[in-house]
């Protein structure tokens, strides 16, 4: 059994990167997605009920993660982050690994790892090519401010957490420009044919 080609997409919020994990999907790539996985573990009978009601009771409701409760801890404690991510990474990490080995028994060549922190969490290292998407500022900030419940305030709070988008193209190895979709579909496209060439 053959270990996938694996490429880890990744950009700052409203970069367009769920459009163009999409796109790798319509071109027969299967996609993992690391906010999917959270949210599978959340869920009711999901893997993180118990880990997460071990250090935080309150925000376990009905056997799953209530993340207003969650929040409403981070936003007390200091430390709260550290220790979900200390027992949520594992898991998250153990979902990608079941999802790219059942990939290899497919015989899937490539396949794609949408991953939002893959560089502030250090998982560059575990995949074989990082595609980063990208569009101008100005563009980003107008996506990110029509989404519900999104405020100016809010938003520089998320991107204080992300690295730069000018320092996520300094180590990728493909940039993907969103800024149309006929741009980003084409070099999807490219993305694919020179991954699958280096795979031959």
């Amino acid at each position: 059994m053959t270990k996938p080609f694996l490429i880890g997409l990744t950009g700052s919020i409203g970069m367009g990167k769920s459009t163009t994990a999409a796109m790798f999907a319509a071109e027969g790539v299967p996609v993992w997605d690391a906010d999917a996985a959270v949210h599978r573990l959340y869920a009711p009978g999901g893997g993180a009920a118990g880990p997460v009601a071990a250090i935080c009771p309150d925000a376990v409701q009905g056997g799953a993660v209530d993340r207003t409760r969650l929040k409403a801890w981070i936003a007390r404690d200091p430390g709260a982050i550290a220790k979900l991510e200390a027992v949520v990474h594992p898991l998250v990490t153990a979902d990608r690994a079941a999802f790219i080995a059942s990939a290899a028994r497919d015989g899937q060549r490539v396949v794609l790892l949408d991953i939002p922190l893959l560089f502030e969490t250090g998982a560059e290292k575990s995949v074989d090519a990082v595609v980063v998407v990208s569009a101008p500022a100005d563009l980003q900030r107008q996506r990110v401010l029509e989404r519900p419940g999104m405020t100016a305030a809010l938003l520089e709070t998320i991107l204080d957490r992300q690295m730069p988008d000018a320092e996520k193209h300094k180590r990728a190895d493909y940039v993907i420009d969103t800024t149309t979709m006929e741009g980003a579909r084409a070099a999807v496209a490219r993305v694919l044919e020179e991954v699958r060439k280096r795979d031959a």
